[in-house]
């Protein structure tokens, strides 16, 4: 199709419109525009095609000959146009609202608020990709993500919804009566890091630890790691907002801690975003707000 051929779509929806009223003033109303704006988009077509294509009938309008072919057509094309939109519309309102986070967020932090989320909104379809790759976020795809990083690589700009503490943890079983009042103790445990991360060496690294032999080290998917450590599998170094209730039953014991070290905050595409993804980021700081006494009062973090 050659474009440059084609009147603007302006004055072909002001004529189109005008056929379908019968008169300038109603296809004003509709189009909520003047009515001058209206008549002057149809005689700029007009003089573009170098047709009459309305006519005065008395007090009223018609449509020539000319005019009656065109606005057939535009009506068939704009009918297509529309039931496309209308389609494409509905597509979007019935696409789930797609969230990236790692399994230990998803695991200990989402999913236990999630059925509050589908009780208050339930015509939202949430779809979760927890994992510890880094997804691109592209236009159809992936519409929140939840991303961390830690102090040392600080943004003040980032749309933080969890500031927590960093800990390693360990079960009492495992721990026994061990003196692990220092960095160096923990070389000797076993150490449980979730999937395409190194965090154990980054941790040794950080404490300026140099480990005299390979570490023992069990890499598991995220979501698994927790219920490991709480049955003595090994140790672990994750935010302390996600074991408040462990830490104060004394499930599991915190070995070392980082103050505020962990930033946990939302991503999402650049643009316009859907009423539903909307809806489910406000949802989501209003989540933090509501936790925030209980990890502040247990002193491992805050929300902004």
């Amino acid at each position: 199709m050659d474009w440059l051929r084609l009147p603007p779509l302006n004055s072909l929806r002001a004529f189109a419109a005008v056929a379908d009223a019968g008169s300038y003033r109603l296809a004003a109303e509709r189009l909520n525009v003047t009515q001058a704006a209206v008549s002057q988009q149809v005689k700029a077509l007009e003089e573009r095609l170098g047709v009459v294509l309305v006519e005065r009938l008395g007090r009223g309008i018609g449509l020539t000959s000319q005019g009656t072919d065109l606005a057939h057509e535009l009506a068939i094309g704009f009918d297509i146009i529309g039931r496309g939109v209308e389609r494409l519309t509905e597509q979007a309102v019935n696409r789930p609202v797609q969230i990236t986070m790692s399994p230990a967020f998803a695991v200990e932090w989402l999913l236990p608020r999630m059925a509050e989320f589908q009780r208050d909104h339930p015509e939202i379809t949430l779809m979760l990709n927890p994992t510890s790759e880094l997804v691109e976020m592209k236009p159809g795809g992936i519409d929140v993500a939840i991303r961390y990083h830690d102090r040392r690589r600080s943004n003040p700009d980032v749309d933080a919804v969890l500031i927590t503490d960093m800990v390693v943890i360990a079960a009492p079983s495992l721990v026994g009566d061990r003196d692990l009042s220092n960095a160096e103790s923990l070389v000797d445990l076993p150490w449980l890091q979730e999937l395409g991360t190194n965090e154990a060496a980054e941790w040794f690294t950080y404490h300026g630890i140099v480990p005299e032999h390979p570490l023992t080290v069990n890499h598991m998917p995220g979501n698994l790691i927790m219920s490991a450590v709480r049955r003595g599998a090994g140790i672990t170094y994750t935010a302390r907002a996600f074991f408040v209730e462990d830490l104060a039953s004394n499930q599991v014991v915190e070995l070392f801690s980082e103050t505020q070290f962990g930033v946990y905050h939302i991503e999402t595409p650049a643009g316009h975003l859907r009423p539903e993804v909307r809806t489910f980021v406000m949802w989501l700081r209003s989540k933090a707000e509501t936790v925030s006494k209980i990890v502040a009062d247990a002193g491992g973090g805050q929300f902004p």
